[in-house]
């Protein structure tokens, strides 16, 4: 359901659509709808979203948000992301309320990882 001034929709980069696809579902179970060559939606179980094929990537470095995950068992969820062919990019560590890691995806786009445990 749309709902008034909340986030409805993300879209980030990626040089390879099909290298999005085959990670994020892998890892976190997305689901994709194909729009032509260049455009791929998805939905995470929450939130919308489209990767849209272009060479640039959404990196914290670069200035760009950061979107971070949840997970009630990092190590399980880092094994996966590396399994699927993503790279850590910042090791896990502690900060007040939990710890997290910074990973990239195939297309060398930014995220991280945190838990509360």
């Amino acid at each position: 359901m749309n709902q008034h001034e909340k986030i409805n929709y993300i879209e980030l980069p990626a040089r390879d659509l099909e290298k999005a696809r085959s990670f994020f579902a892998d890892v976190f179970n997305w689901a994709f709808v194909d729009y032509g060559p260049d455009y791929t939606a998805f939905n995470d179980g929450v939130l919308n979203g489209g990767f849209y094929k272009s060479d640039n990537r959404s990196a914290t470095s670069d200035g760009a948000a950061l979107i971070v995950f949840y997970s009630s068992d990092l190590a399980a969820t880092q094994a996966k992301i590396l399994e699927a062919g993503g790279n850590i990019v910042k090791p896990t560590f502690q900060f007040p309320g939990g710890s997290r890691f910074h990973f990239s995806d195939p297309n060398s786009n930014e995220y991280a990882v945190w838990s509360d445990s």
